[in-house]
């Protein structure tokens, strides 16, 4: 069965990893989050003093950057991968909401996205390969013979991210995460390098009104069904 690249990307919070990596059991691919690849580089220039509320010095972290190792290891426990920062496991620090504030002004670097955007390609290349973002069918694989863009309302999807992050433990409020959902929409979809846009061979999924398994089976059917055209 010959193998493809889906490309999935859309706005934060619209469940993108999740039926990603569904899709990826279901179609024994590799499954690539390169949200979180983002996110990992975040966490460092938190850990290292260079970005804050009041100050971002991004000069530094672009310096820092062939410091910065990001690998992925399967936790067969868990039934997918986990993220290390320079072979340290950060999975968990990267999903609160404070890594959250400040992961979109992170992936407005040209720097950090072209360092990213190469080693996603490397990951990519044999294809066989689920991978969900912001800008994965424009500008990592603009060739993926599968493309979906994920969206829903702004407030389905703080409720959704409010609803994770007290199920984690986080101490959170609604309005909190429902700012932190619309100021990130906007600064994905403004910057200048690579901004949020559904390109424009992808299929548009509003799972505003979706379970999870109808989002997923109707999913399955549209990778099954580009699968079968390649053959």
């Amino acid at each position: 069965m010959n193998k493809i690249t889906i490309a999935i990307d859309g706005f934060s919070s619209t469940g993108k990893s999740t039926v990603a990596k569904q899709l990826a059991k279901a179609l024994g691919y590799v499954y690539v989050d390169s949200g979180a690849m983002y996110r990992a580089v975040t966490f460092y220039a938190m850990e290292n003093g260079l970005i804050n509320d009041d100050d971002f010095n991004s000069e530094a972290l672009i310096y820092q950057l062939q410091d910065i190792n990001i690998s992925f290891k399967f936790n067969a426990n868990l039934g997918f991968a986990e993220v290390y920062l320079n072979e340290v496991n950060i999975e968990k620090q990267i999903r609160t909401l404070e890594v959250s504030s400040f992961v979109s002004q992170v992936a407005a670097i040209s720097e950090v996205r072209q360092k990213l955007v190469e080693q996603q390609q490397k990951m990519g290349k044999n294809k066989g390969v689920v991978m969900d973002g912001r800008d994965i069918g424009t500008i990592v694989f603009p060739d993926a013979e599968l493309k979906l863009f994920m969206t829903a309302s702004a407030e389905t999807r703080a409720e959704r991210r409010y609803q994770e992050l007290i199920e984690r433990g986080d101490k959170v409020e609604y309005n909190a995460v429902l700012n932190n959902v619309q100021e990130r929409d906007y600064i994905d979809s403004n910057r200048k390098d690579s901004p949020l846009v559904k390109a424009k061979d992808a299929i548009e999924i509003d799972n505003s009104n979706l379970t999870l398994e109808e989002q997923f089976n109707k999913i399955l059917q549209l990778a099954k069904m580009t699968i079968e055209g390649f053959e």
